[in-house]
């Protein structure tokens, strides 16, 4: 059986995807589902309504920005 994998830039680095994945399923499997993000996909901000209908595709740059609450 053969794997592919796919090959995007995560916050300017390379990381590969075991398979096709959502936006949400990124987040979900880096440890940031649910947490409050700001998401650009190929310098694009993408709303948080849209992370689970949004599809990387192979060559895509994700950069993800944490937000986070302080004074």
């Amino acid at each position: 059986m053969i794997f592919l994998t796919m090959k995007i830039q995560l916050n300017g680095h390379p990381y590969e995807l075991e398979a096709a994945m959502t936006l949400d399923d990124l987040l979900e499997s880096i440890g940031f589902g649910g947490k409050p993000v700001v998401v650009e996909l190929n310098e694009q901000a993408v709303f948080p309504r849209d992370y689970p209908s949004v599809l990387i595709q192979n060559g895509a740059r994700v950069e993800i920005v944490t937000l986070a609450a302080g004074g």
